[in-house]
C-alpha cells in the first residue's frame, strides 16, 4: 500500500515481478522523486498570491454590457495634483512598459494624453502580478485602479508630468495581437529626421558605389585600402539607419493603428474644426443646412469624369457636385443654403491632391445686385476659419508641427487679396511662362503663381476673379462687359486651388442655350431648367474640398494624410 501508484499497477499485472525487481523499481522511483524535489528547492521561490492579490489582476470577461456604473472612470487629461492620494479608475491603452527587479513602469495613453503608472512588489502587488504585467502587449486596452501620487521630479516622458499612478489593480479589457504591422513610435518619427536619414544613407551608398568602381581598376595594394574604406562606410551606413521608415501605403493599409499617433489625432481634429467653423460661421449668417441627392440622372458638371451606376433597369450617376440642387433650393426661396456631403469624381488622377471621393463644403446664396456680395461672404468665411483655428486649436497645431513642421499661414485681414485672371496671366508671363490670355492655368503654374503672389503681396491666400468662359461649367454667368470671361472665381491657399465658384445663370432660356453649347443632353436636366421658369433670384456660391483645405493649411504634402480612409483610382480599402 506504500508503493507509488504506478508500481502498484505494475505489480498487479501478469506476469508478476519478483520481490527483488519490485524493490529495485521502488528505489529508482524514490531517487527520481528526490531529484525532482532537489530541483524545486534550488529554484527561486515565487510569492504565492494571497486571496487578496489573486483578485487584483487578470483578463476581464468579454464586455457584453452585463453591468453598468461599477466604477467611475477618469480621463487622463483631467488628472492633476489636486487628486493627490485619491484612488481612481482609468481605462487606457498600454503605450509602453518596462520592468526592473521588483518594479514595473507603464505608460498609459488616451488619445493625445499619457500618464506613467508604477507597480511595486509588496502587500498588494505580487511577483505573479509583475510577471503578468511584463507579458502585456503594447496597445492593449487596460482597466487600472490606482492611487494618484505627486513625484518629486517631473516625468518628462508623458504629457502628465506632475502626477503618476501607483497601480493597485490591473485588468486586460482587450488584448492587442503581437507583432503589430507597424509600431506607433515608428509612425511618429518627425519628418525632418526621416528626410535627413534618407539623404545620409543615399550619400554613403553613392560613396560606396564610387569606391567599388575604383576598386575594379586598382592595384592589389590599393584594393585592400579601398575595401577597408568600403567596410567602414558600410558600417556608417548601418549606423545612419536609426529610424524605421513607415511608408504611406503601410499607414493606409493599417489605418486603424496609424490613426492612433498623436499627429493623426490632431490632424483629424483640425479637419473636424474646419467643418465645425464652416457651419458655425454660416449658421450665424442665417444660412440653412440642406441635404441633396447623390444619385442623379445626369452628370452634374456636364463632363465625362462621372461614376455610372446601374439603377434598376436603367443607369444613374454619382453626383460630382450638389450644384444643381443648391440652385433649386435658392429658387425655392431658401435664400442662403449650405451642405457638407461627399462628392464623387471619376478622374483617373493619381496625384498628391486628387481623390475620387471627398467631403464637399458647398454653399449658395441669393444676392441683390452684384455677385461680389457672395464673394465678400466667402472671403470673410475663410478669414474666420483661419483666425479661429489659431485661437482655439493652437495645441493641436503645435503637436502636428513636431512631426510635420510648417510655417504659419500668412493672409490679409479683414479682406483678402483679389486679382483678376488677366493679372494672374500677366504675372506668369513676366515670370517666363508660355501662357496665353484665355489659357487654363495648370497645376504647376498654380504653384508658381502662389510663389509669385507671396513674393509680391506677402500672402499665402488670395482670390482669383473673372475666369475665361472656356474653362467654366455651362451654368456660369458670363461677364457683362466681355463674353470671353465669366463672373467666376477660385480661392488659392499656398499655391493650390481650394474653392471654385461663380454667379449662376438664373434665366432658363440662357441656361438651356449654354447647356447645349457644353454638350449636356437637355432632357436629363429639364427639371433643373424648369426650376428657373417661375422666377429665380440672382445667386452665386462655391464648392470647397475639406481634405484639401486641411492639407494645405497644415502644409502637408499629400491629401491622403487628411483623408481618414482615402479613395483614389488605386485604393478602395480599408
Amino acid at each position: 500500500p506504500n508503493h507509488p501508484k504506478f508500481l502498484r499497477e505494475m505489480a498487479s499485472e501478469e506476469p508478476k515481478l519478483s520481490k527483488g525487481a519490485l524493490k529495485k523499481l521502488e528505489q529508482k522511483a524514490k531517487k527520481q522523486a528526490a531529484k525532482e524535489q532537489a530541483k524545486k528547492d534550488t529554484e527561486p521561490k515565487q510569492q504565492q498570491p494571497t486571496e487578496e492579490t489573486a483578485n487584483n489582476y487578470g483578463v476581464l470577461p468579454l464586455i457584453q454590457s452585463q453591468t453598468k456604473d461599477s466604477h467611475k472612470y477618469y480621463k487622463i487629461r483631467d488628472l492633476d495634483e489636486k487628486l493627490d492620494g485619491q484612488v481612481l479608475w482609468v481605462r487606457a491603452r498600454l503605450h509602453l512598459s518596462r520592468g526592473k527587479g521588483n518594479l514595473a513602469f507603464l505608460i498609459l495613453r488616451q488619445s493625445l494624453h499619457t500618464v506613467q503608472g508604477v507597480l511595486v512588489k509588496g502587500n498588494t502587488i505580487s511577483k505573479g502580478m509583475l510577471n503578468f504585467v511584463s507579458k502585456l502587449t503594447k496597445e492593449s486596452i487596460l482597466d487600472v485602479e490606482a492611487k494618484v501620487t505627486v513625484p518629486k521630479d517631473p516625468i518628462e516622458s508623458t504629457t502628465q508630468k506632475k502626477i503618476e499612478l501607483s497601480i493597485l489593480q490591473l485588468f486586460v479589457v482587450s488584448a492587442a495581437e503581437s507583432p503589430m504591422p507597424l509600431q506607433i513610435a515608428d509612425a511618429e518619427v518627425p519628418e525632418p529626421l526621416i528626410v535627413a536619414q534618407k539623404q545620409e544613407v543615399e550619400r554613403l551608398a553613392n560613396e560606396i558605389e564610387t569606391l567599388k568602381e575604383e576598386s575594379s581598376n586598382a592595384s592589389e595594394d590599393k584594393k585592400k585600402e579601398i575595401e577597408d574604406k568600403i567596410a567602414e562606410l558600410t558600417k556608417q551606413k548601418g549606423s545612419a539607419q536609426k529610424y524605421a521608415t513607415v511608408s504611406q501605403e503601410q499607414r493606409l493599409d493599417n489605418r486603424v493603428i496609424d490613426l492612433r499617433t498623436t499627429t493623426n489625432q490632431c490632424i483629424f481634429r483640425i479637419q473636424s474644426a474646419v467643418g465645425q467653423l464652416f457651419r458655425e460661421f454660416l449658421l450665424a449668417k442665417n444660412f440653412t443646412e440642406i441635404h441633396t441627392p447623390k444619385i442623379i440622372s445626369a452628370a452634374s458638371e456636364g463632363g465625362a469624369d462621372v461614376f455610372k451606376v446601374q439603377y434598376f433597369q436603367g443607369n444613374a450617376y454619382l453626383a460630382q457636385s450638389p450644384q444643381l440642387f443648391k440652385q433649386m433650393a435658392i429658387c425655392g426661396d431658401l435664400d442662403r443654403v449650405f451642405e457638407v456631403a461627399p462628392v464623387f469624381r471619376a478622374e483617373n488622377s493619381n496625384t498628391h491632391r486628387h481623390l475620387t471621393e471627398f467631403m464637399g463644403l458647398d454653399l449658395e446664396m441669393a444676392f441683390t445686385e452684384h455677385y461680389h456680395e457672395v464673394l465678400d461672404v466667402l472671403d470673410e468665411l475663410f478669414v474666420f476659419i483661419f483666425d479661429e483655428l489659431t485661437k482655439r486649436w493652437s495645441k493641436e497645431l503645435e503637436v502636428i508641427k513636431v512631426q510635420f513642421p510648417f510655417e504659419d499661414l500668412v493672409y490679409h485681414r479683414p479682406k483678402s487679396l483679389r486679382l483678376n485672371y488677366s493679372q494672374a496671366i500677366q504675372l506668369l508671363q513676366e515670370a517666363g511662362e508660355n501662357i496665353k490670355e484665355l489659357d487654363d492655368i495648370g497645376t504647376q503654374q498654380e504653384k508658381l503663381l502662389g510663389k509669385l503672389v507671396k513674393e509680391k503681396y506677402n500672402t499665402d491666400f488670395f482670390i482669383l476673379d473673372k475666369f475665361p468662359a472656356s474653362v467654366r461649367p455651362f451654368y456660369t454667368m458670363n461677364d457683362p462687359l466681355d463674353s470671353n470671361y465669366t463672373n467666376s472665381y477660385d480661392f488659392f491657399l499656398r499655391g493650390e486651388e481650394i474653392l471654385s465658384g461663380a454667379q449662376r445663370i438664373h434665366d432658363p432660356a440662357l441656361l438651356e442655350a449654354k447647356a447645349k453649347e457644353k454638350g449636356v443632353v437637355i432632357p436629363t436636366i429639364q427639371a433643373y431648367i424648369d426650376a428657373f421658369k417661375y422666377g429665380a433670384p440672382p445667386h452665386a456660391g462655391g464648392g470647397i474640398g475639406l481634405e484639401r483645405v486641411t492639407m494645405l493649411y497644415l502644409a502637408l504634402k499629400n491629401i491622403r494624410k487628411t483623408s481618414m480612409f482615402p479613395r483614389d483610382p488605386l485604393r478602395l480599402t480599408p
